[in-house]
């Protein structure tokens, strides 16, 4: 039977063995041992007594020597290979924190923690026979509504910290999360783990990996790649996060060169293949999700098979592991590689800690694991093997530089040191349960005294603090932290050696997405000691005289250039041709906006011009009882500032980009404003001379011109225009139109009149309005009043002709947008006119001369005012 059968037939053996615990009735007995599983051998533990025991799973070793079995005899103990010096400090850092807990004695008073730590040899299985141990002995009842009034054995731990790798986690949370028995990894960052259905007792001090696949496809996004490799390690980890990043590069719009898995066996064959697919997809981007064991093996074939020019993406599982920065080999080819690690902290006190370590310390006989480090670190024997050189017990941690020492970059250590203290602080708030204001049934409060794992499950994740760090330690609702990292560069030091840069972060808890992402691109140094960011694409930019052709059975990314045909082909209007003349390109749309400066000027002034109308307005309202306001026909002022309020505004249409609405708008609202304006005026001038003809005596003529009669004039002059304007719109209303001169680069946006025959009626009439008013303000002019309105209405009707009869050359003359430009200066310049020659000395007279603004001054007859 092939060995990767041998080890699921006992995987799943293991968990059947576990199954089968539950319904044993012998087994409710909390008295009860589990050291009866035939052919079962104890695994090597480190482990100090408490009041409270925590459990460790930490893979110290890298490889499971797996023995041949021969069915016939007891299976040899398991041997595990390759020493990890980083996993011993992570392992060392749980002592630590607990060691500093219970000498500090602020959080749990009167209390001592203990640990019962385990070596997982980064196997599922390995980790799932430590997990079963854990589950050794103090009753730790079922939770309600599960499997209450189950218990599992003596002595069993009530909370686990770990396992690193997500491969052991996934089985050892299944066998724990059948006790509802709380586990908190510190390195574990499998997407898959977020269940909680699957995984109800599961919790993580690291980051799951959805947020830092977001973070890799944000970076991706930066910096332009569009054709990124994937390689991904044979495991939960590597498989699970290339599975999302592939997706959600994709939906990016970017493209996968290519997609590959590093073999659990490393296989040299296999893994030269992989490198062969690198040089043929063209990718100079690659994304390695994996642990770094898969990592190394990968990077060693890419040594001897001379791949260079690759800039490698560092997953957070090696994107600061020293076993591939600290080797001089690897530093030509990982020179510049990035990817994100999560937050690094110094935690004051770890350091001496670790160096304390010596095979002569009392406690070295009850760690199995020193002196399996220590021959490793000192390459040395502390036995009787002759293997290799003895050790002489001269030797000193502090005299070796080695990532077991380096504190430099405590990032998955501090993950360590906060899962610690997060249970810590659930068992703090478990002993400060007040009775009747429990969480449990009946408001029941936690037994102090006996640690029930699935009421401290309930704690811990309710766990929510600043610790002294600064950090906010909670775990959301899938038992996961808030995810922050950071975007570290591998830069070479002048003496050669790889030094972590910090060049950007990603913190998932902004609200804008956009500012997730923060990086300095000032502070990076690329592959290849180049400062220019790596171009990564299936096919270049095509070069001018060339086409995109998509290649056939290739991605979107993916292209050939082809030389355009010879003969060229002229652009539509709307177009026009590029400097290399290659393609195409749209022209600059141009009309009067009110984003440019001219539009915004001419706005300013037509809200001024209304201001100051309805300024009038209100001086004329508070003085409508004095002589000078109603000895020029109050009722008629009022309408005519209205219209000439209307006027002002009616200016504003004519800015911003045409439309049908708009044109009809703009011409309409123009014709009929200014009739209505004119035709007030001209009632006003009426009533001047008719007003001196009735002086006469036995003249009746005044009651032909009364008030009823003047609005009749009005409105009768105003309604000719609305009847001209009506039939406009019906017949061909103004239209937006295009303006495009062959040989301009912009298209210019107006309003065709439509039909220039009623346009020059909208005006002619206007005119003919103009010029009887000024004919009758003419002969009105030097009549004797000491007020005489006709001589201000005259001057305001020149202004008025003079404005218009300048706009007809300048609006024909005037090109693209400045013709608009000058037909709304004229309407501005015609109501300023009208408003300042006819209401500007009554409101100075009104407000600066009030001893003038009597009946008798305005009754005196005088030659000039």
């Amino acid at each position: 039977m092939p060995r990767c059968w041998w080890r699921t037939v006992q995987l799943v053996c293991s968990i059947l063995w576990v199954s089968m615990l539950l319904p044993d009735k012998s087994f409710q007995d909390q008295n009860q041992h589990c050291d009866f599983i035939p052919g079962s051998m104890s695994l090597p533990v480190l482990e100090k007594r408490g009041d409270i025991i925590l459990g460790g799973l930490f893979s110290l070793h890298d490889m499971v020597m797996e023995p041949s079995l021969t069915f016939t005899t007891k299976p040899p103990p398991t041997q595990c290979t390759r020493f990890n010096f980083r996993t011993f400090r992570w392992m060392q850092t749980m002592i630590f924190a607990i060691e500093e807990i219970n000498r500090e004695g602020k959080l749990l008073p009167n209390i001592t923690l203990g640990y019962k730590i385990y070596d997982s040899c980064s196997s599922p299985h390995q980790a799932l026979k430590a997990a079963m141990e854990l589950m050794g002995s103090e009753d730790a009842s079922m939770p309600e509504g599960g499997l209450r009034g189950q218990s599992i054995c003596r002595g069993a731990v009530p909370v686990v910290i770990g396992d690193g790798g997500s491969t052991q986690s996934l089985v050892v949370a299944r066998f724990l999360g059948v006790f509802h028995v709380p586990q908190v990894s510190y390195f574990s960052s499998c997407a898959c783990l977020s269940d909680k259905k699957e995984f109800p007792a599961f919790l993580r001090t690291m980051p799951s990996d959805f947020f830092q696949v977001n973070a890799l496809v944000q970076l991706v996004k930066h910096f332009g790649w569009s054709w990124v490799g994937v390689i991904a390690g044979d495991d939960a980890y590597g498989r699970g996060g290339a599975n999302i990043f592939v997706h959600e590069v994709r939906q990016l719009g970017a493209c996968v060169a290519l997609h590959e898995i590093i073999p659990k066996n490393r296989a040299r064959k296999a893994i030269s293949s992989i490198i062969s697919n690198i040089r043929s997809s063209g990718a100079r981007v690659i994304l390695v999700f994996a642990v770094e064991q898969d990592a190394a093996a990968l990077f060693d074939e890419a040594l001897r098979e001379g791949l260079d020019g690759i800039q490698w993406l560092a997953s957070e599982a090696w994107s600061t592991a020293a076993v591939l920065s600290t080797p001089k080999k690897y530093r030509a080819i990982l020179q510049g590689s990035m990817g994100f690690a999560i937050r690094r902290v110094h935690i004051p006190g770890l350091q001496d800690f670790l160096l304390r370590l010596h095979p002569s310390s009392p406690d070295a006989s009850e760690d199995p694991f020193l002196i399996p480090f220590w021959e490793e670190v000192f390459q040395c024997s502390l036995g009787e093997r002759n293997v290799k050189l003895p050790c002489t017990g001269a030797e000193d941690l502090k005299t070796v530089a080695n990532i077991y020492s380096d504190v430099s970059q405590l990032r998955i250590s501090y993950n360590v040191y906060k899962a610690v203290h997060a249970i810590v602080y659930a068992l703090r708030s478990m002993g400060g349960c007040e009775d009747g204001k429990g969480p449990f049934a009946l408001q029941a409060c936690p037994d102090a005294h006996s640690i029930k794992p699935w009421q401290l499950l309930h704690y811990i994740k309710q766990v929510e603090y600043f610790n002294s760090f600064g950090d906010e330690i909670a775990f959301d609702e899938n038992g996961d932290p808030a995810a922050m990292y950071d975007l570290v560069n591998w830069q070479l030091k002048p003496s050669g050696a790889i030094q972590f840069v910090t060049i950007g972060k990603f913190d998932e808890t902004v609200g804008d997405r956009r500012q997730k992402l923060q990086i300095q691109s000032e502070d990076i140094v690329w592959n290849g000691n180049q400062t220019q960011v790596p171009l990564s694409v299936c096919s270049k930019i095509c070069p001018p005289g060339t086409r995109k052709a998509i290649r056939p059975n290739f991605p979107i990314c993916c292209h050939d250039c082809v030389v355009y045909a010879i003969e060229c082909v002229r652009c539509l209007p709307e177009f026009w041709s590029n400097g290399e003349r290659t393609a195409c390109i749209p022209k600059q749309v141009e009309f009067l906006s009110f984003s440019d400066t001219m539009g915004i000027t001419l706005m300013a002034i037509s809200l001024i011009g209304s201001f100051c109308t309805c300024a009038v307005v209100v001086v004329f309202s508070f003085h409508r009882t004095t002589p000078v306001v109603r000895a020029n026909n109050s009722e008629l002022s009022f309408l005519l500032l209205f219209s000439l309020t209307l006027c002002f505004l009616c200016s504003l249409t004519f800015i911003g980009r045409p439309s049908e609405w708009s044109c009809m708008l703009r011409r309409t609202a123009f014709g009929i404003t200014f009739v209505l304006c004119i035709s007030c005026i001209l009632g006003k001038t009426i009533v001047v001379l008719m007003a001196f003809k009735a002086s006469l005596p036995g003249s009746r003529v005044m009651k032909w011109f009364g008030p009823t009669q003047q609005k009749a004039i009005i409105s009768l002059c105003t309604l000719v225009q609305v009847l001209i304007c009506t039939a406009w719109l019906i017949m061909a209303p103004p239209t937006p139109r295009q303006l495009i001169p062959r040989e301009s680069a912009v298209v210019i946006l107006l309003c065709d009149e439509g039909s220039p025959v009623a346009f020059g009626l909208v005006l002619g009439y206007i005119g003919l309005l103009a010029c009887l008013c000024l004919l009758l303000a003419f002969l009105a002019r030097k009549l004797p009043d000491n007020f005489n309105e006709a001589r201000f209405i005259t001057f305001s009707m020149l202004i008025f002709c003079a404005v218009w009869v300048a706009f007809v050359p300048a609006y024909i003359s005037s090109p693209g947008k400045y013709s608009t430009v000058t037909e709304v200066f004229a309407i501005l310049a015609s109501s300023y006119g009208l408003l300042g020659c006819i209401f500007a000395p009554k409101c100075y007279l009104i407000l600066f001369k009030p001893e003038k603004n009597t009946r008798k001054h305005v009754m005196s007859r005088m030659d000039r005012f």
